[in-house]
């Protein structure tokens, strides 16, 4: 057994072994699990997808004379000002005010790179240093007398701009498929009619919470690798649901644990946090994530050994529209990076919003931080709940008759 200090006094040494997950599970094929326990401190993980429920804080600093921020608009996208004075909240999928921009919302323009725009840009835009308009209306009170205020900024102009995202990280998630006749157009992306294509999510067995299924050695206050900078486990996500049913290995067969996530966006790179938009969906954020988990146990390196054959996910029907809807069953990661899954006899195209190759990289230089002795491990200070349920509204609604 190894404990977290004992890791981070060879990291401070550069003396401690670093593997990505990818290079554990190559590893542990030709040894056992105790002899690999006894060679590796620390396996990195990676993901760089989509995730929606993100968002940015950020405080201004008061103007002169002062004003109560209640309304806020950046590049034209609103942004929440419904607290402190001049704190506001930009959240990823905001969509751009076409009352602000003057900006026609009709068919012709919706194609517009500035209909594309939202939330998840203006934070990409900020961390790469980019000047960013600003339009404010105030609350005139005894304290706080100014009406309006316009002006531009930037990450060095503004005090406080940290990612704070409500949910990122699902432990895994659906495979999307549309049975119906027509295109549909949604979160992950467009789905072709009749089960024209397939698009899954998650990265598999290189994702993060897949190897740490039970969350044994993350939790609350774990350090990691958010957007290219420092970040750390803040909360459990919203619609955290470990209680999802699960496999012999410990992995869900669909949407389970999930994190909030916090970082300072003053320290991240724009080559890990992009503004993204899905066509006649809306704006999203890609974001890079990457989680450390300390080998303090053989059970680490079994649970990390798993591979997308021994995962799963299951194939939704997009075209009932209902929060619950009917599958197509369940399919192996494997199957699904082959590049097609077959549903009721029909061969269907399958492609992934994760991108794999850049989950990889974010893996690999968290490693390199690691080995460098830039980046230690912290002890969580409170595990992540075990015993979520998902409490869906509208069983709420039939209770008080308004079904």
């Amino acid at each position: 057994m190894r404990t977290v200090q004992e890791i981070n006094e060879k990291i401070l040494r550069q003396q401690a072994v670093v593997w990505t997950v990818e290079e554990l599970k190559t590893r542990v094929q030709n040894s056992s699990i105790e002899q690999v326990f006894e060679e590796v401190d620390i396996i990195c993980t990676g993901t760089f997808e989509p995730m929606e429920s993100s968002g940015a804080i950020i405080n201004l600093g008061h103007t002169d004379p002062p004003i109560k921020i209640r309304q806020c608009w950046l590049e034209g996208i609103p942004a929440y000002a419904g607290f402190g004075a001049v704190d506001l909240y930009l959240g990823a999928t905001t969509m751009i005010d076409h009352s602000v921009t003057g900006e026609a919302s009709d068919g012709d323009n919706r194609q517009g790179a500035i209909l594309e725009r939202g939330g998840g840009h203006v934070i990409e835009d900020l961390i790469a240093g980019q000047p960013i308009s600003l339009r404010a209306i105030g609350q005139v009170t005894d304290c706080y007398p100014r009406t309006s205020f316009e002006t531009t900024i930037t990450r060095n102009t503004i005090n406080q701009f940290y990612l704070y995202n409500p949910r990122n990280l699902y432990q895994n998630f659906i495979v999307g498929v549309n049975g119906g006749e027509n295109t549909l157009y949604t979160y992950l992306g467009p789905l072709q009619p009749e089960l024209g294509n397939a698009v899954y999510s998650n990265p598999g067995e290189i994702g993060p919470l897949i190897n740490d299924p039970n969350l044994e050695v993350i939790g609350i206050g774990t350090r990691i690798f958010l957007g290219g900078g420092i970040g750390y486990i803040a909360w459990e996500g919203t619609q955290h649901f470990p209680l999802q049913k699960r496999l012999s290995n410990k992995t869900p067969i669909g949407p389970a644990a999930t994190l909030a996530l916090i970082g300072d966006a003053k320290e991240m790179s724009s080559q890990w946090v992009r503004g993204c938009y899905f066509h006649k969906y809306g704006p999203s954020l890609m974001l890079g994530v990457g989680v450390p988990l300390p080998v303090l146990s053989p059970n680490v390196i079994k649970h990390c050994s798993v591979n997308d054959h021994e995962i799963v996910a299951p194939v939704v029907d997009f075209a009932i529209p209902r929060r619950v809807r009917p599958t197509f069953g369940l399919v192996s990661y494997a199957q699904l990076k082959s590049g097609q899954i077959s549903i009721e006899g029909k061969t269907v195209r399958v492609a992934p919003l994760a991108s794999i190759s850049r989950s990889r990289q974010v893996a690999q230089e968290l490693k390199q931080w690691i080995k460098a002795g830039k980046f230690t491990l912290t002890e969580p200070v409170a595990s992540l709940p075990d015993n979520r349920s998902f409490i869906p509204q509208d069983l709420w609604g039939s209770r008080i008759g308004l079904d």
